[in-house]
């Protein structure tokens, strides 16, 4: 599988304990595998797109849908609480809306029920994002599933 991650540097040997905890699917490393939205990221808010090989026999994979189980993990780890998919290896799933975060807030809030939100969250043109959360993490980043190939303009 070739995936993309955009970056303010070239990332060879990617570390799951680097960003956010209460990220759309908790900590880990996260890739996408359209590289159209890794340009757009990278144009909007870094300067490079790494490209990587992941090879995910053998690692437990959790595939998420746009649908009401995807909608409450995203709410559950935006909010901190433990991950619910603590045993996957890999999370695949779709990235939500630009405005996750009012959305959610609005939720939160109370103002609009979990089904109204669900459905703003399922507009517009559908990403998908890859977070590698293992903690098997040295087999994925010493090569032997996750291969750095090369990177844009870093």
């Amino acid at each position: 599988m070739k995936l993309y991650h955009a970056s303010a540097l070239e990332l060879r040997n990617p570390d799951i304990n680097f960003g956010r905890k209460n990220a759309d699917f908790g900590g880990g490393f996260y890739l996408s595998d359209s590289l159209e939205f890794a340009k757009k990221w990278a144009n909007e808010r870094k300067n490079c797109v790494n490209f990587y090989s992941l090879d995910l026999t053998g690692l437990s994979v959790k595939r998420l849908e746009r649908n009401k189980e995807w909608f409450e993990y995203i709410a559950n780890n935006r909010s901190g609480n433990s991950d619910l998919f603590k045993g996957a290896d890999v999370v695949i799933g779709p990235i939500a809306n630009d405005t996750l975060f009012d959305t959610y807030g609005i939720i939160f809030s109370g103002l609009i029920s979990d089904e109204d939100a669900l459905e703003l969250l399922k507009t517009g043109k559908q990403f998908c994002q890859i977070n590698v959360k293992s903690e098997r993490r040295r087999e994925i980043s010493n090569g032997k599933n996750a291969k750095f190939l090369t990177n844009k303009s870093c």
